[in-house]
């Protein structure tokens, strides 16, 4: 069951957490298990080997190939032709890719630093990449919310979302609604999302999400997902009707 769709009861319950926090015992475990609140991208790569990324493409290879035999039958003309798609190819893929990853890094940026979380009732600043789900976050105007939470306690709470939803104005919370379970994100006023922030008012939220299950995670591994569109162009001559 989807955390929005559920009261705050229920939530507390699945992610066997209370109000009070977790032990930091508990903290420890989940944070082994579930890894650090980060996003996370692969492994930058060296220009050569976007380039080599690009090219070994099963269809450019075959278009080199094709160009190869154009030119020893000394067509001239489609060799040119054929060379200048992959050449464009590549370079279309590679500007791809490098957008890609400027977005990743500005996501990155506007992930929390810190946390005011409940462990064991105590109230405690950690780093925000130490949060784990069924941690318990208190939130004050001005913070950037450090995971996805479903909201337990809210007092006249605005939040600023634009980053995940377009939304120009802050969006008001109320942790006594429960959303349908194909609420879309907009409309769902009972969660705070990561990366965004708080402009008015406060609250308090049990993580539900972290790192890349968020939803920020989830846009991250969108963008991220560049590749698999990679070699657009020639694909497309591929399946062309045409």
């Amino acid at each position: 069951m989807k955390p929005f769709a559920q009261n705050a009861t229920e939530v507390l319950k699945a992610l066997a957490t209370k109000e009070t926090g977790l032990t930091e015992k508990e903290a420890r475990l989940r944070l082994e298990h579930y890894g650090k609140n980060v996003l996370t991208q692969e492994q930058k790569q060296t220009f050569t080997q976007k380039i080599w990324a690009q090219i070994k493409d099963p269809m450019v290879l075959i278009l080199i190939a094709a160009a190869t035999v154009a030119g020893l039958l000394g067509e001239i003309a489609d060799t040119v032709i054929i060379l200048a798609v992959v050449f464009l190819n590549t370079i279309v893929g590679l500007v791809q890719e490098s957008k890609a990853e400027q977005a990743i890094e500005a996501l990155k940026k506007i992930s929390a630093a810190q946390a005011k979380v409940l462990r064991q009732g105590q109230v405690q600043v950690i780093p925000a990449e130490l949060l784990v789900p069924g941690d318990i976050v208190l939130l004050d105007a001005g913070d950037m919310v450090p995971a996805d939470l479903r909201l337990i306690e809210s007092s006249s709470l605005r939040i600023e979302e634009a980053s995940l939803t377009g939304e120009s104005v802050p969006a008001e919370k109320d942790a006594q609604v429960t959303c349908a379970a194909d609420c879309p994100l907009g409309d769902r006023l009972n969660m705070a999302f990561s990366g965004s922030s708080i402009v008015y008012g406060r609250g308090k939220g049990v993580v539900t999400a972290t790192g890349m299950a968020t939803e920020m995670g989830r846009i991250a591994e969108l963008i991220s997902g560049v590749e698999e569109t990679q070699n657009l162009m020639i694909r497309s001559r591929k399946w062309s009707p045409n």
